[in-house]
């Protein structure tokens, strides 16, 4: 049956296509029968002209305005038939008002970038470098869904199993020693599944994935001489699109598929994947930054702009998106809901989060409506919500971040607390015993538990954990930027030494050290989180802020996989320790009582004496239980888990507590013992010859296991 709505209405003025009024929802470009729909908001904007490319000429074809009958409100709309759109680049001019006081800023000679590209050619193969004189940079292109998914689907698992795994896509395997195809890529990642399943983890968190520019400020570093780009990728150009740079097709313009492929291969291997997201700024910085896309087509929607007409700048780059302004807001909502439907990711973890909750005058809002939406969303339902509760402007809501019972947080506290504890800094036992908890001091309201809590010692900004026990200070140089650069409290501890060394002790407690740090990590209550590379004592000889390093600085080694085999196997058995323990998984805070009729309270805490723990502040030596038993007599939902740490250069004897006649203490970590000695295969624990006291060495992290005796 023929439909009057596909029956072409005009012409174009040079007569190559035929035209109609399109729809004015969705925004972007969709594919219909026989054309393309595109549809772009402004609410300033005076007229708007559609510009057609094929693929990487630069010099357009057909240049298409749009007719007055094609707008739909602040909607300029119509379908273009005929196009052969698997060889066509699009973008807009856009002709309004230039002026600053009211926030407008029109160039109709710019061409620029559709918000919503589902796919953005220009920057097509990592550090090729662009044709400056282009004048249309960054191109939207058209995808078309013809992806077999195989009956994927995102898995789901409750976010209490979770163990994150922080990457980078091109730094996890570009380096020459990763021995894979393709490195630096999406598909790097699929060729190295198999390691990430022996490690243990079941959720990679990708850093930016959206498509960026490497190329932004990049510059040549004084210090040595290379090229310093925008490696990191926190400054996006489109939310929609990922990025062509980081798949090895993105040269054929397969990034979309490249990028599905690695997602349902990781799912097939029960895998979850998080985007790292950034929908506080972009890359069109401040007033002197470039013009791509949401500038042009109405910078007054889009950013948050001083009485003057400026850019506010809480992001610390430029510009602060305005996330609460009605359209903004749809913006994020419909990219969100894009990648959990159409690419099948299981969450999201929002840089800068706490700007997601300014007003459009830049105040702090007390229900933010962009983060109840997203809370409430059907479809984001099942998805995990982490917000980086912080950011450049000094607003810091980590424990009090809005949350409708959906939202946890990167936990900056639970990273310094146990970096203090770890360094054998006073005062820490108390804050130690909160961390170890779920954080129940921060996240202490009905709808939050220990859930809200993403632990973490380290991630992509800051010292790696090799680097945390081997530097005192930050050694930034190679950023160009004299040191200065670079957070300076990083709590870190050198053991001795600054820097590397061929001393063998200090050697021996930097890997200590780092076996603590994990121990630690993987016994606390809430979802763990470990930096890429920490499971081979990967460095960044010191940088703590490596957003610019696009080498060897901030590439795995992986020759060092050989070399430090005895802290990956220590990670490897703390995280299957970690699964195969329902009482280091609690979804809901603990009580702190005998709830069971066990016996024995949930948690218990104890010093060097049993029950009786040392909450003065020269302590540097604290213990838990926890309780995996039922009733008395009954079966038990656990084993029953006994951590003790000794943070003093000192050791120390410690009294343990007593079990059932039927059960005893079986040891399964001890830091202070050398390899292969220091862990146990999880249920492979051997007895205590001494069941009523241990000595911890100094320095050191000791974990029992309560079994029955048969």
């Amino acid at each position: 049956m023929f439909r009057v709505d596909l029956h072409p209405t005009h012409v174009c003025d040079c007569g190559k296509f035929r035209l109609r009024m399109g729809q004015p929802l969705p925004f972007g470009a969709t594919i219909v029968p026989g054309g393309v729909n595109f549809s772009v908001y402004s609410h300033a904007a005076t007229s708007c002209k559609l510009v057609l490319f094929n693929k990487h000429e630069k010099k357009p074809f057909c240049v298409i305005p749009f007719k007055d009958e094609f707008r739909i409100g602040n909607v300029f709309t119509m379908i273009v038939f005929d196009l052969d759109f698997e060889n066509l680049e699009y973008g807009f001019h856009m002709d309004g008002p230039f002026d600053e006081k009211e926030g407008h800023r029109f160039d109709k000679t710019k061409i620029l970038m559709d918000p919503y590209s589902k796919s953005i050619g220009g920057r097509d193969v990592w550090g090729e470098t662009p044709d400056w004189d282009d004048l249309y940079q960054h191109r939207s292109r058209i995808v078309f869904d013809d992806f077999d998914w195989e009956n994927d689907h995102p898995l789901e698992t409750p976010v209490e199993d979770l163990i994150f795994y922080e990457m980078h896509v091109r730094g996890f395997s570009k380096h020459s020693s990763s021995g894979i195809k393709h490195p630096g890529t999406f598909a790097g990642i699929k060729e190295k599944i198999d390691y990430l399943k022996e490690l243990g983890v079941n959720c990679v968190e990708l850093m930016p994935i959206h498509e960026f520019d490497e190329f932004e400020n990049s510059r040549i570093s004084p210090a040595t001489g290379k090229m310093l780009m925008n490696y990191w990728g926190y400054s996006n150009v489109g939310f929609f699109a990922p990025k062509a740079g980081l798949a090895a097709t993105g040269k054929f313009g397969m990034q979309v598929d490249e990028c599905k492929t690695l997602i349902r291969e990781l799912h097939k291997n029960g895998i979850e994947v998080i985007l790292d997201v950034v929908f506080n700024h972009t890359a069109e910085g401040n007033e002197k930054g470039p013009y791509i896309s949401y500038r042009g087509i109405d910078n007054k929607t889009y950013y948050l702009l001083t009485p003057e007409g400026y850019y506010f700048n809480f992001s610390g780059c430029g510009n602060t998106l305005n996330c609460n302004n009605p359209i903004v807001r749809s913006m994020i909502l419909d990219c969100l809901r894009y990648w959990a439907s159409d690419y099948h990711v299981d969450g999201f973890r929002f840089d800068l989060a706490t700007i997601l909750g300014r007003d459009q005058n830049g105040a702090p809002m007390s229900s933010p409506p962009l983060l109840e939406t997203l809370a409430f969303d059907p479809i984001l339902g099942k998805c995990k919500l982490i917000a980086e509760a912080w950011d450049a402007g000094g607003l810091y809501q980590v424990g009090s971040f809005p949350s409708w019972g959906r939202w946890a947080e990167w936990n900056g506290k639970y990273r310094d607390d146990l970096r203090k504890f770890l360094k054998g800094e006073p005062g820490m036992v108390g804050p130690m015993s909160q961390r170890l908890q779920g954080s129940p001091d921060m996240y202490r309201w009905e709808d939050r538990g220990a859930c809200a809590s993403v632990n973490f010692i380290t991630a992509h900004d800051g010292f790696t954990l090799y680097d945390m026990v081997s530097y005192n200070q930050k050694n930034n140089e190679a950023n160009g930027e004299n040191n200065n650069d670079g957070g300076n409290d990083n709590y870190s501890w050198n053991c001795g030494v600054e820097g590397e060394t061929d001393d063998p002790e200090i050697n021996r407690l930097r890997l200590k050290q780092m076996k603590n740090a994990a121990a630690m990590l993987l016994v606390s209550q809430g979802t763990p989180m470990i930096l890429a590379g920490d499971e081979v004592a990967n460095t960044q000889g010191g940088n703590n802020n490596a957003y610019c390093q696009d080498n060897e600085i901030s590439w795995i080694d992986w020759s060092r996989f050989e070399k430090n085999k005895d802290i990956f196997n220590f990670f490897c058995k703390m995280i299957a320790y970690r699964k195969a323990h329902p009482v280091l998984r609690s979804r809901t805070h603990f009580l702190n009582k005998d709830y069971k009729g066990s016996g024995y309270a949930d948690i218990t805490w104890h010093g060097v004496e049993a029950w009786n723990a040392d909450w003065s502040p020269e302590t540097r030596t604290l213990a838990f239980m926890l309780c995996g038993m039922h009733a008395k007599g009954g079966t038990c939902d656990d084993n029953s888990i006994y951590v003790a740490m000794n943070m003093h250069w000192d050791a120390h004897s410690f009294k343990i507590p007593e079990l059932p006649d039927y059960m005893s203490w079986f040891l399964f970590v001890n830091t202070d013992a050398k390899s292969p000695n220091d862990i146990c295969a999880p249920g492979k624990e051997k007895k205590n010859k001494n069941q009523s006291e241990f000595l911890v060495g100094p320095r050191s992290v000791v974990i029992l296991t309560g079994k029955d005796n048969k």
